[in-house]
């Protein structure tokens, strides 16, 4: 059996598992059960992580209301776990190296699933806020590592199967969180999305602790890290994370504090980039940027961020706010876009041994767009029905993306940069998950506010149709109980601002998915330039 200890500049992790024997026929190579074991467990770890992103965002609501937190205070339970999960990401692979795989992996799994059972006993805001921060720390870690196993354990033959797996933390998890979180808060209360990852937890702790071998620490690499490298990306990622969660809500640039945390990402991430390409020993190798391949994927898998996160957020969103679902309704809806993933994705590596995989990208990016672009004519009766074609086809679109464009995007990355490729990889997801969400609660807010000056232009007292209007709803108050006409027809008038508010909110709603499929076309564009790797020559892997 051997071992892959990449070097620090590649910032790496020593991986702690067996790699696949080698076999006379190259064609086919053999991969060893402990190795399968050691991927499954790490990517069931990454799925854990990112699942519970989107089952705590489910029942936000519910948590804020048991713990005693306003809505704007209350968001920081995510706000937090989000802002660890970033900063930890591009670490995990030098920190894998200074602790071993094995310590890193399991340390941070037990300790994701010990602080998902003390969320769930926190009392008030700042114990919540603490803890999700600590968990985010830990979860964050379970993702690019997982991500690493894969493209250096497995032989490029198998990796397709590899990332097929991945793909269902990444595309798949987010789909299916609104989902089980809805059903969890509702039929059982919101502890129960803490308590929902202990066993999957025990069986991921198990598997890694069979499958990854011992590996002594090698603390002294902690004298020789990127030390100013790490502390200008925690605080420029953090302050990053902070503006463009907090952006709406404090009015952007007119707010101080948005302006502070703003100048202080924009020093601090230049000063990092700086760092990065001029240090000998960096946390991460952002030359690997300058591949044509990894660059290009890089970029969509940004926009892909954008798209898979922001349609998460939108659609909850517009389901609670229009049509006055509660969280099981809502996850009811998005589950469409969930289950086809599930049937699908595990056929992908199949279809990257007889196609392209470039086609394959391209026409996962143009099925997400089309589901977007079908939901731009939305109206008053827009709901289940109406959503569950696209949803379908967002499913589609999602399932056939991740795993390919993860294999053109990281074909020739080598072993001593695999930490790295893996860091930025995921964070730039993320990050476009973040940018996306912040895009679109902009767009929602100022399109609104749009729609409803052009409506209000066409409600005016001097129109007939308003008047009617008017008297009807007057009429309409006056036999349900309202004895005095003024008041009567004051409700009216009130009714009517309602009618239009929220005709402009659903017009607006309409307009977020059309900026979401715009920047998937986008990453279709960026995917149109990758280039065909050689192991991938015929096919794929035969």
């Amino acid at each position: 059996m051997t071992t892959f200890q990449p070097t620090l500049n590649g910032v790496s992790a020593d991986i702690s598992a067996p790699k696949a024997a080698a076999t006379p026929d190259k064609a086919t190579p053999a991969v060893s059960a402990k190795t399968w074991i050691a991927v499954i467990g790490a990517t069931l770890g990454a799925f854990m992580a990112v699942l519970n992103i989107q089952i705590v965002n489910a029942s936000l609501a519910d948590i804020q209301g048991a713990i005693g937190a306003g809505i704007d205070d209350g968001g920081w339970i995510s706000t937090s776990y989000l802002i660890a999960e970033i900063v930890v990401i591009p670490l995990s692979g030098w920190l894998a190296q200074v602790f071993s795989v094995r310590i890193y992996l399991l340390t941070n799994a037990v300790l994701f699933l010990l602080l998902s059972i003390a969320c769930a006993f926190a009392q008030d805001l700042p114990q919540m806020i603490v803890l999700r921060a600590v968990q985010g720390f830990t979860g964050g870690v379970l993702i690019p590592m997982a991500f690493t196993l894969i493209i250096t354990l497995l032989p490029k033959a198998k990796q397709p199967v590899g990332l097929a797996l991945f793909a269902l933390s990444a595309t798949f998890a987010p789909a299916i969180g609104p989902t089980i979180g809805g059903y969890l808060t509702e039929n059982f209360g919101w502890q129960f999305i803490f308590y929902v990852n202990l066993v999957p937890g025990a069986v991921m702790i198990g598997m890694l602790w069979f499958s990854l071998e011992a590996k002594p620490m090698k603390l002294s690499l902690l004298r020789e890290g990127d030390w100013a490298g790490i502390i200008t990306m925690a605080i420029g990622l953090s302050a990053l994370q902070t503006v463009l969660e907090e952006g709406n809500k404090d009015d952007w640039f007119g707010s101080p504090f948005i302006v502070k945390f703003s100048v202080i990402a924009a020093v601090a991430l230049t000063a990092f980039l700086w760092i990065e390409l001029t240090a000998k020993k960096p946390l991460l190798n952002l030359r690997l940027l300058f591949r044509g391949n990894f660059g290009f994927g890089i970029l969509a898998n940004f926009l892909l961020g954008v798209a898979l996160y922001g349609s998460v957020f939108i659609l909850p969103v517009y389901l609670s706010r229009i049509q006055g679902y509660n969280a099981e309704q809502i996850g009811m809806v998005l589950a469409w876009t969930g289950l086809p993933q599930l049937l699908l994705i595990p056929l992908v590596p199949r279809l990257m041994r007889r196609f392209d995989p470039r086609l394959i990208i391209g026409i996962g990016f143009a099925l997400f767009a089309a589901s977007n672009f079908m939901n731009i004519y939305m109206t008053n009766d827009y709901a289940t029905d109406q959503l569950f074609w696209p949803n379908i086809v967002r499913a589609l679109g999602q399932a056939l993306v991740m795993a390919p464009l993860s294999a053109v995007a990281t074909a020739g990355i080598e072993a001593e940069n695999a930490g790295s490729a893996s860091g930025l990889f995921n964070m730039m997801r993320n990050l476009g998950g973040a940018v996306g969400i912040a895009l679109l609660q902009t767009l929602l807010t100022k399109r609104e506010q749009y729609h409803s000056n052009m409506l209000m232009q066409s409600v005016s007292m001097l129109e007939q149709a308003t008047r009617t209007r008017i008297d009807q709803l007057t009429q309409y108050f006056i036999n349900h109980g309202v004895v005095d006409r003024a008041e009567a027809s004051h409700r009216a008038v009130i009714a009517i601002g309602h009618i239009v508010q929220k005709q402009a909110f659903i017009l607006a709603f309409s307009d977020t998915f059309y900026l979401l499929g715009a920047a998937l076309i986008v990453a279709l564009m960026a995917a149109l330039l990758l280039r065909k790797p050689d192991h991938l020559e015929g096919g794929g892997a035969h």
